[in-house]
């Protein structure tokens, strides 16, 4: 199960352009922002990238206002985010195993990075309710990928509750509140 203590956010590319563009974009950049939410009160490390910006817009701005204050973005060109160097240098100063990931589009930046992650030796949890395709067909060839290739697929309670795993976790009523 997920572990505050070895868990990391990563979310990948949901920006303007892109969720309005796609299959569920907007229910996924919502659901995203329940997830930052708890990362902030939780305290788990948090990484954020933009696929050109200048083009598509920068992260949906329901995200961008929950982000915790030690949250990086890192503006990318790549499609996977593990060949950006900013990217590469969050990763190296943190000892984190567990990488609970989400993001636009499914079938490309999302599987690809996993993937890189995967092959690194992280345990990766796709959060399959924040993220998106253009199509569905895309995101669901996606997700199907990455269940071969050994991802966990989550949703956004999953994680908030594994995260928690308790009742009496002393911040239970606070990320509880998120999803009512």
């Amino acid at each position: 199960m997920l572990d505050t203590n070895n868990s990391i956010l990563f979310i990948i590319d949901i920006q303007e352009k892109l969720t309005k563009a796609g299959f569920k974009g907007k229910d996924a950049a919502h659901n995203m922002a329940k997830v930052v939410k708890a990362a902030q009160i939780l305290n788990i490390p948090t990484i954020v990238t933009e696929q050109y910006p200048k083009g598509l817009g920068t992260t949906d701005e329901e995200i961008k206002n929950n982000l915790p204050q030690h949250a990086v973005t890192v503006e990318k060109a790549a499609f996977s985010a593990m060949t950006e160097s900013g990217v590469k240098k969050f990763f190296e100063d943190k000892k984190q195993k567990q990488i609970v990931l989400g993001g636009i589009e499914t079938h490309i930046c999302v599987l690809q990075t996993a993937m890189e992650l995967i092959q690194q030796g992280y345990e990766v949890c796709i959060l399959e309710d924040c993220s998106s395709s253009r199509h569905e067909y895309e995101h669901n060839t996606g997700i199907e990928l990455l269940k071969q290739a050994g991802a966990k697929i989550v949703c956004t309670e999953i994680v908030l509750f594994e995260w928690l795993r308790t009742s009496k976790h002393p911040r239970f009523k606070e990320v509880q509140a998120l999803i009512k």
